[in-house]
């Protein structure tokens, strides 16, 4: 409890937040990069996904690629990619683009497939073209589990990308590597509660997103017609 105390104390130091080293550049710099590595998974995973979801070819490699890359420990990457790669932001960002595909992908893959057949060969009925069923029918309605897909891969990113200060001074994880070498352990366990609360913040953020794009696809999922919902 002493510990918590005086984190919390190192947490409101206003000496910590100023300076080269302030907590708030520290904050942004972990938000920045987090947000790189999940967009660049988003571009290769969703577009990746929604093609296999919609045409259900390479359905067994997926599930074996997504799979083998969930059970590679990020830290074993990380290490491998900065011997190779040398110190920087390069290592930790490929590591991290490895933890974030699965999610991105196997929620693109599942959102699209598990969009009804029936309103799929209805819109095939009505003439469109399979580029506007992808997009004007499979997307809209797959957007909850694809925005599922990418609130997983952003979690586990924040919550990882303290490794990027492993060998590059950057992030959240700064004062908890220096905290550990200092065994300054206020520092540590504040850079910690910081994670968690920001991890947190992104939680709900995408909760709420994935929460109104449910409430949208909703009312095309339960009305009748299909050809109706598909002109609408």
């Amino acid at each position: 409890m002493n510990l918590f105390l005086e984190a919390v104390q190192w947490l409101l130091d206003p000496a910590n937040w100023a300076g080269p080293n302030a907590l708030g550049l520290r904050i942004l710099e972990h938000i920045g990069f987090s947000a790189v590595v999940v967009l660049v998974a988003a571009a290769i995973g969703i577009p990746a996904g929604t093609l296999i979801g919609h045409t259900g070819r390479g359905r067994g490699a997926i599930i074996a690629i997504t799979g083998g890359a969930r059970a590679l420990p990020t830290l074993g990457l990380l290490t491998i990619f900065g011997l190779w790669l040398g110190i920087g932001l390069e290592a930790p960002f490929l590591a991290l683009l490895v933890l974030a595909l699965p999610p991105v992908l196997a929620g693109a893959y599942a959102g699209v497939e598990s969009v009804d057949r029936a309103t799929v060969g209805a819109a095939r009925a009505i003439g469109l073209t399979e580029r506007q069923i992808l997009m004007g029918v499979e997307l809209p309605l797959a957007a909850p589990v694809i925005i599922g897909g990418l609130r997983s891969a952003a979690l586990q990113v924040i919550s990882t990308a303290t490794l990027a200060a492993y060998i590059s001074d950057t992030g959240l994880g700064r004062p908890i590597f220096s905290g550990l070498k200092t065994q300054q352990y206020d520092m540590m366990l504040g850079g910690s509660i910081l994670v968690a609360l920001l991890a947190l913040l992104v939680e709900l953020c995408f909760q709420l997103v994935q929460s109104a794009a449910a409430r949208r696809a909703e009312p095309h999922r339960t009305q009748t017609p299909a050809s109706e919902r598909i002109t609408a």
